[in-house]
């Protein structure tokens, strides 16, 4: 996505880090942003594909990745969303954070935050 979905940057880069905004699975849509079908898990691999065209705009890749957070609506999905981290992280793997909320803009079920250490060159 191209455009976020609130009054907020993508991201923003402090000296060697690059910090982006929350992810969702969603894709462009002729009104507007549209969730991807499917579950947690479906809605998480959109949301890193989101990320990574984010993270390389700010001049940074899925392997600088540090930190993660992963907002999730139900821990029931906690397994099917590490199946794809596993998929997407290559180790060493970011750290990262899981917490379940109540609800998350736009009706998803996950989104995440990525911190990148990307040195300038």
């Amino acid at each position: 996505m191209s455009t976020p979905v609130g009054p907020y940057s993508h991201w923003r880069r402090a000296g060697d880090l690059v910090v982006i905004s929350g992810q969702l699975g969603i894709v462009p849509g002729a009104n507007g942003p549209t969730m991807v079908e499917g579950g947690a898990a479906d809605q998480l691999r959109q949301a890193l594909a989101n990320a990574r065209r984010v993270l390389a705009e700010a001049g940074a890749t899925f392997d600088q990745v540090v930190k993660a957070t992963l907002f999730i609506t139900d821990m029931k999905e906690f397994g099917p969303c590490n199946e794809v981290w596993v998929e997407e992280f290559e180790p060493p793997r970011p750290t990262r954070s899981a917490v379940a909320v109540a609800q998350l803009p736009l009706g998803a079920l996950a989104e995440v935050e990525l911190w990148a250490y990307s040195p300038e060159g």
